[in-house]
Formats: C-alpha cells, sequence, structure tokens
C-alpha cells in the first residue's frame, strides 16, 4: 500500500497512531518479545498464547510505562491469552464484526517486529476463513507483511477497529485470528480442559498404499501441566481419543471440554510412526499422584 492510497484516507494518520496507543509490548521470558491488543480500558489485554511464556509477563504501554501481567485464561489450541493488568482509563481498541470482512479492503497491522516498537504495515484483506492443512479454524489472511514481534498485535481495518490477532505467516499472507474467535475466547463458559502444550496440524506419513492421517505435533510442553504430568514430549503426534481420531484442532478442543478431575485418553506417535502409543491425561483440578507415563 503506497503512501499516497494512504494519504487518501482522511484522518489515517490519527487512526493509526490511535491503533498505536491500543498496542502493547509484551516480554514474556526468553530474549523475545511480542505484541497485545487493550481490549477494555479496565487492564483487560489479549494476545497469542505464545507470546506468553511465563505465569507474569511484563507488559509495556505506548507512553512507556510497565505493568506485570497475570495471565487470566488461555487457550493453546486456539492460540490466545487474556492478560490482566492493574491499570484504568487505558486507550482500549474498538473491535468490529470480522464476518463483515471483504477482499479488497485495506489492512493495518501494528506490532513490535524485531525491536521497532509501534511499527505499522499496511496492506488489503485476502480473504476470511479455513485454510488447507490448518483445519477447520477460520483466519483472516491479509497481504500485510509482518516479522517477529508482531505476533499478538492487532489487525483493524480502514477505520482503525480491530477485526484479528495477528498469529502467523503462511507464504506472502499474515493469518490472523478474527476478533468474532476472540469474542467467543473472552466470553467463553468456564473450561478447565487444559493440555498444557503448543501444537501444529500435519499430515502424518502412512504405510504405501494408505492416505496420509491428519495429527497435532507438539512444539512445547509447559511445565508442570497436564502435558508435561503425562510425560508428553516435544515432538510427539498426538492423533486422537481411545474413541475417535482427530481430524482438526477443534476435536481436540472438543475432547478437552470439561470441569472437575477426569481423565482423557490419547493415542499418540513418537519416534516410530507404526507404533501406536497411549497416555492417560489427568485434565480438571490437580491431584496429589503423578498422571499416568506416557508409553
Amino acid at each position: 500500500m503506497t503512501n499516497g492510497a494512504n494519504g487518501a484516507i482522511p484522518g489515517f494518520g490519527e487512526i493509526a497512531e490511535l491503533l498505536r496507543r491500543s498496542t502493547v509490548l509484551i516480554h514474556s521470558g526468553g530474549r523475545g518479545s511480542g505484541s497485545g491488543v487493550i481490549w477494555s480500558s479496565n487492564g483487560r489485554l489479549v494476545t497469542n498464547a505464545h507470546v506468553v511464556r511465563s505465569t507474569r509477563p511484563t507488559v509495556q504501554l505506548w507512553d512507556g510505562r510497565e505493568f506485570e501481567a497475570s495471565v487470566y485464561s488461555r487457550d493453546a489450541l486456539r492460540d490466545l491469552a487474556q492478560l490482566r493488568i492493574n491499570a484504568r482509563d487505558l486507550p482500549a481498541a474498538t473491535a468490529a464484526d470480522s464476518s463483515q470482512l471483504r477482499p479488497g479492503e485495506l489492512a493495518i497491522a501494528i506490532g513490535n517486529p524485531m525491536g521497532f516498537v509501534g511499527a505499522l504495515a499496511t496492506g488489503v484483506i485476502h480473504g476470511v476463513g479455513p485454510l488447507r492443512g490448518l483445519g477447520s479454524q477460520s483466519w483472516v489472511q491479509a497481504e500485510v507483511r509482518l516479522a517477529p514481534g508482531n505476533s499478538g498485535g492487532p489487525l483493524a481495518d480502514a477505520h482503525g477497529r480491530v477485526v484479528g490477532i495477528n498469529t502467523m505467516v503462511a507464504g506472502r499472507l499474515a493469518l490472523a485470528i478474527p476478533s468474532n474467535a476472540v469474542r467467543d475466547f473472552l466470553f467463553a463458559t468456564p473450561n478447565d480442559g487444559r493440555l498444557g502444550v503448543t501444537l501444529h496440524p500435519a499430515a502424518i506419513p502412512q504405510p504405501a498404499g494408505r492416505s496420509k492421517a491428519f495429527g497435532l505435533v507438539v512444539l512445547e510442553v509447559e511445565p508442570e501441566s497436564p502435558a508435561a504430568l503425562a510425560s508428553l514430549l516435544p515432538g510427539d503426534i498426538l492423533l486422537g481419543t481411545e474413541e475417535k481420531r482427530f481430524a482438526s484442532l477443534e476435536d481436540l478442543a472438543r475432547a478437552l471440554q470439561g470441569n472437575g478431575p477426569r481423565v482423557l485418553r490419547l493415542e499418540f506417535l513418537r519416534g516410530d510412526y507404526q507404533r501406536i502409543r497411549r497416555v492417560t491425561v489427568q485434565l480438571g483440578n490437580p491431584l496429589p499422584a503423578r498422571s499416568s507415563v506416557a508409553a
């Protein structure tokens, strides 16, 4: 998007500045950092789950103030996290209805890539919907240039209203979690079904003559999480439960739903694609005993 195109939008500079003020810088362990969005003026923030690597991340506002945040809720499957900071009268962003987006609309991304705080990128919306290889989850797809550090920041329309949370890059497209999915996450009914893993969908090779199977590759395991207590490791591939194979991330989300102490029996692969392993994971309120070891 050229400067001339930007200049054709009345008040574009003011729109971009307001969006910058609603964007935060998040430090959460390690050398890297990410972005987040001020969702409400009373201290509620939204970012990607993969940006938050500690229970007490540090949040820096546009005016330089820093706060220690608490992780209020987290959904690794949707890659969303809700943070809270002890602050009031913050410049909250305005969310738009992502279902109304159309290809060709202007897209504005704000983030903190490579240490550049409040960096702005513009482009156009490419589409909204699922992408092949990423399950049935819907994505806002935009031709906007993103870099490490943009994750968790806002993707907005020409009016500065947030239409998605920037999450990853696929080819030349930026992928953002739609704002409507963020609303669902924030106002979801209580659900303590949490594995504590970061996952990526993948096609699993099969013996000759058989089509590839769907699996969820474990990229990270949070310490002391249900997955860690069950001895699941990075590199393991989740196939499904004893009753049903997974065909999408949503299948695992449905299997995790519920409240209170309960167990989930998972089938997975580790190293050998021919040997299916099984593990019992304890969900809900933690018990003193350690969960069953992956076998």
